[in-house]
């Protein structure tokens, strides 16, 4: 049984850095649970403020529903107590339902709704899928705006009344007029968090809007990188963010660009290259090429200490 209400649960995500875990894989793309729990343990050795297991880093995409429920079932029996682990739930509104109700049972915090599966939906139909979910868990319910789930300000007030336990917004899309609209109409009633591709690029100005926390997936590989420039933003220390994002975040932006879905690929090859490899990636993704691996290596190697 999670050993947080939903509002602890919100308070709790708001208050520092988010991340999620990579989803260990062998070479057969068979899941390395032990890895995997080794991880767990390392990255919630650092003040990080939840975990989102298998998430879309963790390629929530590629798990059938028996190795998400493994893997989140390994995340909370790995992490320590006060670390939050949130589950993912997602694809059509009956599956989602199914995961929710599976997360809480295996030991979860709350759950990350993804967007539905392919379709594209209405708002209306997007508010009912919500309310589906959150009436199917007492877990505290973070919605992820991105995709074809993208929640407008109405939408998300209407949710935000009807479900109690509906407690974070983590905004996938970057709509600036969006996300203000949503805070100046909700205030402190969610979490906001950041949720864009390497999140450190946006994470200064979303501050503005109240979007106090955000999940890094540097945070895998350098986890003391990651937390200095977490530092940084939560301090407005702009000089210190600057020269953080010219000394890795942007050249490491720029191996991920190269080719679709290296968002995820780019994080496994930090693993391997700090020296806590965790497999490859599984199809339909690609990992980096061995030179592209070589480039993230000198870039790792040239990195300055955060006190620097």
């Amino acid at each position: 049984m999670t050993s947080f209400s939903p509002a602890e649960l919100g308070r709790r995500i708001g208050s520092g850095l988010l991340s999620f875990p990579v989803t260990h894989f062998r070479d057969d793309l068979s899941f390395d649970e032990d890895a995997y729990r080794a991880h767990v343990v390392r990255m919630a050795g650092y003040d990080v403020a939840g975990l989102f297991a298998a998430g879309g880093t963790g390629e929530f995409f590629s798990l059938t529903p028996a190795e998400v429920e493994r893997v989140v079932t390994a995340a909370a029996g790995s992490a320590p107590a006060g670390t939050p682990v949130l589950a993912p739930a997602g694809y059509g509104t009956a599956t989602a339902v199914e995961f929710a109700a599976a997360a809480e049972r295996v030991g979860a915090d709350g759950i990350l709704l993804f967007p539905p599966y392919l379709t594209e939906a209405s708002q209306e139909g997007l508010v009912r899928h919500v309310e589906a979910v959150c009436r199917a868990t007492s877990l505290g319910v973070v919605v992820y705006s991105r995709a074809n789930a993208v929640y407008s300000a109405d939408s998300v007030a209407r949710l935000a009344e009807s479900c109690p336990n509906l407690v974070g917004y983590k905004d996938g899309v970057g709509d600036i007029d969006t996300m203000t609209r949503i805070h100046a109409r909700l205030g402190e009633r969610l979490t906001y968090i950041g949720g864009l591709p390497t999140a450190e690029l946006f994470a200064l100005p979303y501050l503005q809007l109240g979007v106090t926390t955000y999940s890094s997936a540097i945070y895998n590989f350098l986890p003391e990188f990651a937390l200095a420039f977490y530092a940084a933003v939560r301090e407005l220390r702009q000089a210190d963010v600057t020269r953080m994002l010219s000394d890795f975040v942007l050249p490491y932006t720029e191996i991920r660009n190269r080719r679709a879905g290296y968002a995820v690929s780019v994080v496994k090859a930090g693993m391997t290259a700090t020296g806590h490899g965790a497999g490859p990636v599984r199809p339909p993704l690609t990992d980096l090429t061995a030179q592209e691996l070589d480039e993230l290596r000198a870039l790792i190697a040239n990195l300055p200490s955060p006190a620097a």
